[in-house]
């Protein structure tokens, strides 16, 4: 009960402390720019020095005013009063010694800021404390080392002044605290006692009848089995309209149950799904139990993937229907990359198979167009037919590498080495290619990035597809941005892709500023000859090699784009555990 009231205390006294720090920062703003009326006339040749001084602390306490309103918490709104303090401080004291040092009448501007701080906010004795030192020794110290006191009764006139000042500030801070303080455990004292008389009047309810108190007990089971499920459960109308929520629900969607209640569960539902959820309502309805997936949106505007499970119940003589969700999401994404990969790898062994055998008969083919070739008799057309077979072959046979190389059946060297400088040459190589496509690359490398085993010649080779890829995806110039970082991947990230196990990896991310690549299309970019580009202009095995590079070291490869703003490639490379560049 007591901690309960503590923190009652401690919240209420935040809310007071912040609306009384942006009070006194506004109060602070006025009395500085309307005191400029009396530099005209006190000091008119430090006139415009002090204007400098006052539209300065004024701007400041004017930003102050609006950095109080982004949090509420104590410690916050102490740094935010320190800073308006001291400054509003360091400005007096500068006019102080402007004019007149020691004797200067500039002195009451500090009397008036140990009112507005020390009087005004309800602060508690330490800081206060703290805050009327550090006051005085802005005052005092810059007089004490820059100004030749040769008035000493006015400079400690001056000082005891301040000091009472502090002192009747001290009295007046110390009895409006309490004040408030009683005020706040009066007022938590009308909530509890309201609060406990809303149970006695409950209780005496339960026992003037048995049944009534039975059926509160019953209900109480039945929220707590409601609230505490894993699934998130929503009880809606015949119309769809809310009901009632569990706490499951209200997170899985990121609303409050308030919002939810008396809402409408269309609302959630994808304009898509509409006409599937109408037919599925009208056979809930008539008594069927029905299990389904569908999309619904957060309040985010983010998609969620759901499996429901709804059945009709009746509750007093009207229909209701009863939904448990279950979010998915991840585990379909998770189910598409492993369909992806097992696709990928089945694609990889027939791409193999067809090459070895397409490149015996690519073998004949050439023989045979090389003994043709070498015939004398052969007419000049013949021969220019001749030729064209062993051209289309050779290309054909440029194509079978590349196959061969998507199917992880080429040459690979692994050596120790550090990415970071595979990238830079990668870079270096492009920088004449992409100078005449407008393309900006930069390029972040992470300094801890530890040793990996590879071909350096072909993660050169992904680099530069990837990059290349990045810049046909922006005709009107853009940038590209290739960074790389340590990546510590524990079991619960799985969720990143299903090959990748847990360990220390290098991580590459490809980022461009491009057209973006449409959803209906993001699933086949890594299938061989699969290609947007006009005929002629792409084989599409460039992505199908980086994929099967990628594979024969280990790794993975996720792609993430929004149409219009850009695609980002992150590569994942196994690391060396023994050590770092």
């Amino acid at each position: 009960m007591e901690i309960e009231k503590k923190q009652y205390l401690e919240s209420q006294t935040e809310k007071i402390i912040q609306s009384w720090v942006g009070i006194s920062a506004l109060l602070g703003l006025v009395l500085f720019m309307s005191l400029t009326v009396l530099d005209y006339f006190a000091t008119p040749e430090n006139f415009w020095t002090f204007l400098i001084y006052r539209i300065t602390v004024s701007v400041f306490l004017l930003l102050l005013y609006f950095l109080n309103k982004l949090k509420r918490k104590l410690s916050y709104q102490y740094m935010i009063v320190i800073l308006g303090m001291a400054s509003s401080a360091i400005a007096i004291e500068l006019m102080i010694l402007h004019f007149g040092g020691h004797k200067s009448i500039y002195y009451a501007g500090i009397n008036l800021l140990i009112v507005c701080v020390l009087g005004v906010l309800p602060l508690n004795l330490p800081v206060a404390l703290s805050l009327a030192f550090i006051l005085y020794f802005i005052y005092l110290f810059p007089i004490l080392l820059y100004d030749h006191i040769t008035d000493l009764g006015i400079f400690i006139n001056n000082n005891v002044f301040i000091l009472s000042t502090i002192a009747v500030a001290f009295v007046w801070r110390i009895l409006s605290q309490r004040s408030i303080t009683k005020e706040l455990e009066l007022q938590y004292e009308l909530d509890e006692d309201k609060e406990k008389l809303e149970q006695y009047s409950s209780q005496l309810e339960d026992l003037v009848d048995e049944r009534t108190r039975d059926l509160a007990i019953s209900e109480q089971r039945y929220k707590e089995l409601f609230d505490s499920a894993n699934d998130g459960i929503v009880v809606f109308d015949e119309n769809s309209v809310v009901v009632d929520v569990n706490r499951q629900f209200c997170g899985m969607y990121g609303f409050d149950k308030r919002s939810l209640i008396g809402a409408n569960l269309k609302l959630l539902e994808v304009a898509e799904f509409q006409n599937e959820r109408n037919e599925r309502m009208k056979r809930i309805l008539n008594g069927e139990a029905l299990v389904f997936e569908t999309e619904h949106y957060k309040k985010n505007g983010d998609k969620l993937v759901v499996e429901i499970s709804s059945k009709a119940i009746e509750i007093r003589g009207k229909l209701y229907v009863q939904s448990f969700h279950r979010d998915i999401t991840d585990k379909k994404r998770l189910l598409e990359q492993l369909f992806q990969a097992q696709k990928m790898e089945s694609i990889g062994i027939l791409a193999g198979g067809i090459a070895h055998d397409f490149n015996n008969f690519l073998g004949t083919i050439l023989g045979n167009a090389e003994l043709l070739s070498q015939n004398e008799n052969l007419d000049p057309s013949s021969r220019r037919g001749v030729k064209v077979i062993e051209s289309s072959a050779r290309k054909a046979g440029q194509i079978v590498s590349k196959l061969l190389s998507f199917a992880r059946k080429g040459k690979f060297n692994a050596l120790p080495l550090n990415f970071n400088d595979v990238l830079r040459d990668a870079v270096e190589l492009l920088a004449s290619v992409l100078e005449k496509k407008k393309v900006v690359v930069k390029v972040e490398t992470a300094h801890n990035i530890p040793i990996m085993k590879g071909d350096s010649t072909q993660l050169e080779q992904v680099i530069m597809n990837l990059v290349i890829n990045a810049a046909d995806a922006m005709p009107e110039g853009g940038t590209v941005t290739l960074s790389t970082s340590l990546e510590n991947i524990a079991k619960n990230h799985a969720v990143i892709h299903p090959l990748l196990t847990p360990g220390k990896y290098v991580c590459l991310r490809v980022s461009d500023t491009g057209t973006g690549i449409p959803d209906e299309i993001r699933d086949h970019i890594f299938d061989p000859f699969f290609t947007t580009k006009e005929p002629g202009k792409g084989t599409g095995l460039g992505l199908a090699i980086i994929y099967g590079i990628i594979r024969e070291h280990n790794g993975v490869i996720t792609v993430t784009s929004l149409l219009g703003r850009g695609t980002t490639f992150e590569v994942y490379l196994p690391a060396i555990e023994s050590g770092f560049y």
